[in-house]
């Protein structure tokens, strides 16, 4: 890894740790996990806005293929990376792991670790990048209402329906796209690995997403068919 890039990632850690100490000074009564998603959703919508900048052709957005990486897709990466170190250490600081959430981090600190080491398949990351963050906003906006007190309010459940529906086109609809191109690719074994781990990791979170919007919708007609 170049080491403008690695000062880059080590930064990118030291940054968003500072944004998460500034977040619960600033809001000293809500919760550590508030604090978090206050900054996981700056970094998703910052790596929307990265990856959205760094795609080459939008006729073929991960083209061209297991091709060098440009300059510009290095950074977004790194970021995104220094991002992911640490969430993971929030994580470990809050003592909520879980085993999907960890395997997610970890499946992406080693997939983009590797492409930022082997500097190839920056078309592909970044497009994975792209698809595994439109919908984070949302799913973050879900949990902060919660915490405001706006739970099962229509603006709640707006966000709940968002956030499945996003998630639904981006991670099954251009997932599984995404995953066969880049395992057809002449990419290295742990580009492979990190395209087929996290589109496992996704249908899984897609079968526990529609039982919660199974679970709100029946909770909602329930709740109406009473009041009439």
């Amino acid at each position: 890894m170049e080491d403008n890039i690695m000062n880059l990632v080590v930064f990118g850690v030291i940054s968003w740790s500072t944004i998460f100490l500034l977040t619960r000074r600033v809001f000293p009564k809500l919760s550590f996990d508030f604090c978090n998603r206050v900054v996981s959703t700056i970094h998703a919508v910052l790596a929307v806005i990265l990856a959205s900048l760094t795609v080459q052709d939008w006729r073929c957005p991960v083209c061209p293929l297991a091709s060098k990486s440009s300059p510009k897709q290095m950074q977004t990466l790194a970021v995104t990376l220094s991002y992911m170190i640490y969430d993971l250490l929030c994580c470990l600081l809050d003592k909520r792991v879980k085993l999907d959430n960890s395997i997610h981090h970890l499946v992406s600190i080693v997939g983009i670790g590797a492409g930022l080491i082997y500097k190839k398949c920056g078309s592909e990351m970044v497009v994975a990048l792209w698809i595994t963050e439109i919908s984070s906003p949302f799913l973050h906006l879900r949990e902060l209402l919660k915490e405001l007190g706006y739970k099962d309010t229509d603006l709640n459940f707006a966000a709940d329906i968002l956030f499945a529906v996003i998630f639904t086109f981006a991670r099954m609809g251009c997932g599984p796209y995404l995953m066969y191109v880049t395992l057809a690719a002449n990419n290295p074994f742990l580009i492979k690995a990190m395209a087929l781990g996290l589109q496992l990791v996704s249908a899984f979170w897609f079968y526990k997403i529609a039982a919660m919007v199974k679970y709100k919708l029946t909770k909602r007609t329930s709740k109406k068919v009473a009041q009439t």
